[in-house]
């Protein structure tokens, strides 16, 4: 088994091709990235492609569920579900409870600053305690961030090479809901977004995911 060091992230995992697949299955660029394969060709996976067929309200609904919960990485069925029922317990609409919920990810919030290249390299970072979350070690991804934490990355892991080019290039603009200091590489959470607030490269539509799960 291939060791993969502390002060490094792994080139490629295991969400490589799936990633790939995934922005020819709904026929977008999900993650706005320049190499994507859906920027050359539009057609479905698979040896032929295929026609797309027009979808019904419920497979419009499901495509746009599949769509958001493949953006924040692909999460499970289950943690995708749980957070959606905490976005209808609270107050307010459930449709922008549910983005505000997702942005909290400690993960999602590495990627917004642009510390990590990618969603997938995020948790990477996060999983491998390279993470603080107000000073402390966290290493669960999903971790959910409140208004005023503060988010950096460990000073001895500031010399990944990965995370040292994200941060000088900043491909990605950082939302008002954030700020941060690229020099120390830290953020502070300023305060829960809604759906307006968020740099999606593609439309989301949540209120269709809330349809799909109120059916």
């Amino acid at each position: 088994m291939t060791k993969v060091s502390k002060n490094t992230l792994p080139s490629h995992n295991r969400r490589t091709a799936p990633k790939g697949k995934a922005t020819r299955v709904f026929g977008e660029n999900l993650w706005g990235a320049t190499k994507a394969p859906v920027n050359k060709r539009s057609n479905n996976p698979g040896q032929h492609g295929g026609r797309r067929k027009k979808l019904t309200d419920y497979g419009i609904q499901l495509r746009e569920k599949q769509k958001l919960k493949a953006y924040y990485g692909g999460m499970t069925e289950r943690q995708f579900f749980n957070i959606y029922a905490e976005a209808a317990r609270r107050k307010g609409d459930t449709s922008e409870n549910l983005i505000g919920l997702l942005e909290s990810r400690l993960d999602a919030l590495m990627y917004r600053l642009n510390i990590a290249p990618s969603i997938f390299a995020a948790r990477q970072l996060v999983s491998h305690k390279h993470v603080l979350v107000n000073g402390k070690v966290v290493n669960i991804a999903s971790y959910r961030c409140s208004p005023n934490d503060t988010v950096e990355l460990r000073e001895k892991s500031r010399g990944i090479p990965q995370v040292a080019e994200s941060v000088q290039k900043m491909e990605r603009q950082v939302p008002e809901y954030l700020t941060f200091t690229p020099a120390e590489f830290k953020g502070t959470f300023v305060r829960l977004p809604v759906l307006d607030d968020v740099p999606y490269p593609v439309q989301m539509n949540p209120n269709l995911v809330v349809e799909f799960y109120n059916r």
